[in-house]
């Protein structure tokens, strides 16, 4: 058993036997309890198919080295109050450029016994460096994306029986284990054990016994919450992606009226991190997912300038944290010029706030021509999801770029090219 062993007590999360954050002077009261996490999916991401294309913004592509990358930079996220952040086996989709049915990120053998070693020794750095620092760890077993690879039911059974038994075998403390990462979307369908409510709770069963009793869930789509799999599951795991404030807190409402009186832990939504407002007042935890920065291998696992570094300033803030206080000017950032963030000739630029809910949109002009306006949080232009946006083709030329966010007070705020207009 490491350092770090987690609890629950009814609906609240403990480690080491002490609500967390409780143990931090000056904190909320309303935060001990809450695990705020991040999704860092590709923590220990492959390719077996084309690793060489990985290689890209910059860096040279080592799966071993992009696990070093996020073991480094956990303590920086834990210093704002980050406990726990969600890793798959099977990874998860780079939603904005390559395909992710060309990609081969699947540790399972054939017939699902066996678990790549490599894999493993990834994962085991990784849990144990998050144990060292009091942190929790999310372990997806079966990503969507993936599941084409897996032959049958017989093998899905045999998959999560094989890593919930490495789990249990290595005596972590720290652990939760999400049986699939949404369960019943996309290439799952091909699956009934797990697109449907009551193999996937068979399989949370499953993972339970094997792991000897580890918390286990499993994450629905966004703003999902199925009855079945919640009574299921030791901690409620579900996801807020294309939801509004008001939808998501709906979804929880509705989760908390089922009375399982268990942990309700968000662990993937978007980066609209004014979503923990809903955390705060449901008393839930909640899961920041940025695609660009942190689900793009190779991902740049540090607190980025911009939106990482506003959910993390807005984390801290809702527990209670110390932070430096941010001017006006630098509560705004725009973001996608960085060197290195072109792909296939696009760039995916947007605005980021420390407070997005006091604008009323933005416009995006190229060149001095209106090229397109954003109305809803996460302020993209080219906006498809609250998780997704479209590229932006690069002409060739000297684009120029400026960002006018127009705020509810009437005041309008002007970023060009990060440059302060």
């Amino acid at each position: 058993m490491g350092r770090s062993v987690l609890g629950t007590k009814g609906d609240r999360i403990l480690i080491n036997g002490q609500l967390t954050y409780s143990d931090i002077p000056g904190t909320r009261t309303e935060a001990h309890g809450l695990l705020m996490n991040a999704r860092f999916i590709q923590g220990i991401f492959d390719d077996r198919a084309d690793p060489g294309r990985f290689s890209r913004f910059g860096v040279d592509w080592d799966a071993e080295t992009n696990t070093d990358r996020l073991i480094a930079a956990l303590p920086e996220w834990r210093r704002y109050g980050l406990l726990g952040f969600t890793v798959g086996l099977q990874g998860g989709m780079p939603v904005l450029t390559i395909d992710n049915h060309t990609i081969d990120n699947n540790p399972f053998s054939e017939d699902g016994t066996q678990i790549d070693p490599a894999y493993l020794a990834r994962l085991d750095r990784l849990i144990t460096a998050a144990d060292e620092i009091g942190m929790v760890v999310i372990v997806s077993l079966l990503y969507q994306g993936q599941s084409r690879r897996m032959r049958d039911g017989r093998c899905i059974r045999a998959a999560v029986a094989a890593g919930s038994r490495f789990l249990r075998e290595a005596a972590y403390g720290n652990v939760i284990i999400e049986v699939a990462n949404e369960y019943h979307v996309g290439d799952f369908k091909d699956h009934p054990l797990i697109y449907h409510a009551e193999g996937i709770a068979t399989l949370i069963d499953l993972a339970r016994a094997e792991s000897g009793g580890l918390p286990v869930g499993s994450s629905g789509g966004g703003l999902v919450c199925n009855p079945e799999v919640c009574r299921a599951s030791d901690i409620l795991l579900v996801h807020g992606n294309g939801g509004t404030e008001q939808t998501y807190y709906n979804m929880i409402r509705k989760t908390q009226a089922l009375g399982l009186n268990r942990p309700i832990v968000c662990n993937e939504d978007s980066p609209r991190f004014t979503q923990l407002k809903v955390a705060s007042r449901t008393g839930t935890s909640w899961g920041y997912y940025n695609t660009h920065t942190k689900q793009e291998p190779p991902a740049d696992w540090s607190i980025t300038r911009g939106e990482d570094q506003f959910f993390a300033w807005r984390m801290a803030e809702l527990i209670g944290l110390d932070v430096p206080t941010l001017s006006v000017a630098d509560q705004f950032h725009f973001q996608g010029f960085e060197p290195g963030c072109v792909y296939e000739g696009k760039r995916w630029i947007r605005l980021a706030s420390l407070y997005p809910e006091r604008i009323d949109f933005v416009e995006y002009y190229r060149d001095g021509v209106l090229f397109d306006t954003a109305f809803e949080e996460p302020y993209y232009p080219l906006h498809r999801q609250t998780w997704i946006q479209d590229g932006i083709e690069l002409t060739g030329s000297e684009d120029r770029w400026k960002a006018v966010a127009h705020l509810h007070s009437g005041d309008v705020i002007e970023r060009a090219d990060e440059i302060t207009i």
